[in-house]
């Protein structure tokens, strides 16, 4: 799958609402975690664990984040950091998030982290706006 068709995949289900405004760090939140064992599983709002063991190698997790963040956020699994990789995530005019083209608003960024063999543990992920109010925010998920 190409990484236009994945963007476009990953943010399908997820809310207009999400896009209101991009200036500062308004959301961040894991959106996809996706492995060998279970595919693509969906994470919903205020799921504290995934629902598939993913338990294996190749797990990825997918991380949203409306407003602008700082460009090296701070991603972990069990204290470890992990490597990930940003691209940007814009909105049409009705505010549904979609991939970047030439002339479309940014409105936040979608993050892809391999856990690298890691197997299961809780991934946390935290990044500071670059603009006032420069705050901070955070998430996490246990990955079974």
């Amino acid at each position: 799958m190409k990484v236009s068709g994945l963007i476009t995949a990953l943010m399908a289900v997820t809310p207009g609402a999400l896009a209101a405004s991009a200036e500062p760090l308004t959301q961040v939140k894991v959106i996809k975690v996706q492995s060998p064992a279970c595919g693509l599983e969906d994470i919903g709002d205020g799921q504290t664990q995934t629902q598939c063991n993913h338990n294996g190698p190749s797990i990825k997790v997918y991380v949203l984040e409306v407003g602008y963040g700082q460009s090296q956020p701070h991603a972990t699994l069990d204290g470890f950091e992990v490597n990930g990789t940003r691209a940007p995530v814009c909105a049409f005019d009705n505010g549904n998030l979609t991939e970047c083209t030439s002339g479309s608003k940014t409105v936040g960024s979608l993050y892809t982290f391999d856990l690298a063999g890691k197997q299961e543990g809780t991934f946390s992920f935290s990044n500071t706006s670059i603009n006032a109010p420069r705050n901070t925010m955070s998430t996490q998920l246990y990955i079974k």
